[in-house]
C-alpha cells in the first residue's frame, strides 16, 4: 500500500515523517487507522475532509487487512506442507525410490563408482554400461551376490580397453537369480533406508547416498 495515500492534517505525508517515529519501518493496519483518527481529530474544522477521501482511506486500510491476512494464510499453508513432507517422508521408510534415472557422470581421467540394488540374491549375471542409444559397450560380470545394494566401479573403458568421451551414460544389469529365473536391476532404483530433515529439506537414504526427497519421482512397496 502506497503510503502516499495517507497525509496529516499539516499536509506532511508519512514519506516525509520525522525519523525515529517508526524504527521498523513498517505500518500495519492498525497503524494506518490511528493515523486516519488522527486526521479525522486534528482536521481544521473550517475545511474538513471530504468523504470521497475518507472513503478512499478506508477502502486503503481493507486492502493492507487483507493483504495481511493473505499473507497469514500462505505462511501457514508452506508451514503445512512442510510437515506434511516430512511425515510422507517417515512413511516411505522400507519402501523403493525410483529417481526416475539411471544415468552415470563419466569424467575424464576418473573411475566411476556407483550402486545396483538387488531384491533378490544373485547367482550370476552382468552389469552393462550403455550409450544414449542403448548400444552396449561394456559388460562387467556380475558374481554371486546377496540380495541388496552392492557398489561397483567402472574405469570409463569399453570392452575393447578402450577408454570413452567423458559424457553421461546408463548402467542396467541383468541377472539370474537362486532360484533359477531371470531379472534385471538398475542405477537408480533403490530402498528407503532411513530419512533425514536438514535446514526445512527431506532427504532420504538411497544405497549410500542422501538425495532430496522432492527429486524422487516415485515410490513403490518392496
Amino acid at each position: 500500500m502506497a503510503t502516499s495515500g495517507i497525509t496529516s492534517a499539516t499536509g506532511t505525508t508519512l514519506a516525509n515523517a520525522p525519523a525515529g517515529t517508526n524504527p521498523n519501518g513498517i505500518l500495519g493496519k492498525d497503524d494506518f487507522l490511528k493515523l486516519l483518527l488522527l486526521e479525522l481529530k486534528y482536521q481544521d474544522p473550517t475545511a474538513p475532509m471530504d468523504t470521497e477521501k475518507i472513503l478512499t482511506q478506508t477502502s486503503q486500510l481493507a486492502t493492507l487487512e487483507s493483504t495481511e491476512n493473505t499473507n497469514k494464510a500462505l505462511e501457514q499453508l508452506a508451514s503445512a506442507l512442510s510437515a506434511s513432507m516430512q511425515y510422507s517422508g517417515i512413511a516411505a521408510i522400507g519402501k523403493l525410490a525410483d529417481t526416475g534415472s539411471n544415468a552415470v557422470a563419466l569424467e575424464e581421467g576418473k573411475d566411476v563408482d556407483f550402486e545396483i540394488y538387488f531384491p533378490d540374491d544373485v547367482s550370476s549375471g552382468s552389469v552393462n554400461i550403455l550409450d544414449v542409444n542403448g548400444n552396449i559397450l561394456r559388460t562387467m560380470p556380475v558374481g554371486a551376490t546377496e540380495a541388496g545394494v552392492a557398489q561397483y566401479t567402472w574405469d570409463g573403458k569399453n570392452n575393447n580397453g578402450i577408454s570413452l568421451d567423458e559424457g553421461v551414460y546408463y548402467v542396467e544389469s541383468s541377472y539370474t537369480k537362486t532360484d533359477g529365473t531371470s531379472a534385471t536391476a538398475r542405477v537408480g532404483l533403490y530402498p528407503i533406508e532411513s530419512i533425514k530433515f536438514d535446514g526445512g529439506t527431506t532427504y532420504a537414504k538411497l544405497g549410500s547416498s542422501y538425495v532430496d526427497f522432492s527429486s524422487i519421482k516415485e515410490v513403490t512397496g518392496i
